[in-house]
């Protein structure tokens, strides 16, 4: 049991479907844990995946004790997935890296030299990306609008990759929403933050798992999540509409009186009126479709994630004890009880008991 007390960084690594570079990946995540002067883990997670990354996560599981695989039921979704990750950590300070080695894995040494100057967050921002033109176009205008729009201040073209002290940590746990933003959860919980910037690489191998839909769900939950400047735009169309019905009547009105009557617009400008009208009025349910649909998804009280099975080698001193375990979830339950004291059972649902695989 000492072992885990011990622990110095916990990493992260969401996996889906990354059996072409799991073994790059393993080669650097060890790599640089034998660089270390401290102890570290790897908490490797499986969302879902349907090639043979499961089968290599449990092979590597078994051979290093460095590492856990937390293997999630179904795929989730990758914030979901990392999420889970940061609950099966026991580090003093985590990092959260992606496993397609676009960001490198020995820059969080770098991080956590940073983190020991005082601070709770190091985060990445990138210079340069290596996709293509307008997927970097599309990175580019998010991130400022994101800036313009939120509530919250979430720094210029900073993603995931990032390392925490174990303090925001268990802040970013104790957030019960289904709609996971952790770059803005980071952002929001506060503390003392530092950026760190680095160039970022191109993808090892196999294709992204962020497809232009995911991308765009992803960009809907950061806005939607952590703004309610959507909201105000209904308002603000709203009454520019109504601006320009009132310039329009009075025009018309002035028209019949002081101009030919027999001239008078007809048929078409009614129908383009209408037209425009009723679009303005379908953006504006669409928007308060956006939110409603957040809050149905909240008060159903259902769990982030599931865990089939946690993963990990036969015989470590990592945190196989039942006891153990059973009272660290329950602390984790007291401390989410004591921050969100309205919040029922149901939504602490998501911090599973895990079965583990020894």
């Amino acid at each position: 049991m000492n072992e885990t007390k011990q622990i110095e960084l916990s990493l992260v690594v969401p996996l889906l479907n990354e059996s072409e570079v799991f073994e790059r990946l393993v080669t650097r995540l060890q790599a640089t844990m034998d660089q270390a002067t401290f102890p570290c883990e790897a908490i490797l997670v499986d969302d879902g995946s349907t090639d043979s990354t499961r089968n290599l996560i449990e092979q590597l599981c078994q051979a290093d004790a460095r590492f856990r695989g937390v293997l999630l039921s179904r795929n989730f979704g990758h914030q979901k997935a990392v999420s889970a990750g940061l609950d099966h950590t026991n580090g003093k300070a985590v990092g959260i890296i992606d496993g397609d080695l676009q960001d490198p894995p020995e820059l969080l040494l770098e991080f956590h030299q940073k983190l020991s100057q005082g601070f709770d967050v190091v985060y990445a921002v990138r210079k340069n990306r290596k996709e293509n033109f307008v997927k970097r176009f599309c990175y580019w205008a998010f991130y400022r609008l994101l800036q313009k729009v939120s509530t919250v201040d979430i720094p210029l073209d900073s993603g995931d990759f990032c390392l925490m002290s174990r303090a925001v940590v268990d802040q970013i746990r104790c957030m019960p929403e289904r709609h996971r933003f952790i770059r803005g959860m980071r952002s929001w919980v506060g503390f003392r933050q530092a950026p760190c910037e680095y160039d970022r690489n191109a993808r090892q191998a196999g294709d992204s798992k962020y497809s232009f839909t995911k991308l765009l769900k992803l960009a809907l939950d950061g806005v939607f999540t952590f703004s309610e400047a959507p909201l105000r735009l209904a308002t603000y169309c709203g009454s520019l509409v109504a601006a320009l019905a009132i310039l329009w009547g009075l025009y018309i009105l002035s028209w019949r009186i002081f101009g030919d009557a027999n001239q008078l617009p007809g048929f078409a400008t009614t129908a383009c009126g209408m037209f425009f009208l009723g679009g303005v009025q379908l953006i504006c349910l669409g928007i308060l479709g956006e939110y409603i649909a957040r809050i149905h998804n909240e008060v159903k009280g259902r769990p982030i994630y599931i865990v089939e099975k946690v993963v990990e080698l036969e015989g470590s001193e990592a945190e196989t004890d039942e006891a153990q375990l059973e009272k660290k979830i329950e602390q984790d339950l007291e401390q989410i009880r004591h921050s969100f004291p309205s919040v029922g059972g149901a939504d602490t649902a998501h911090i599973n008991q895990p079965t583990t695989q020894s």
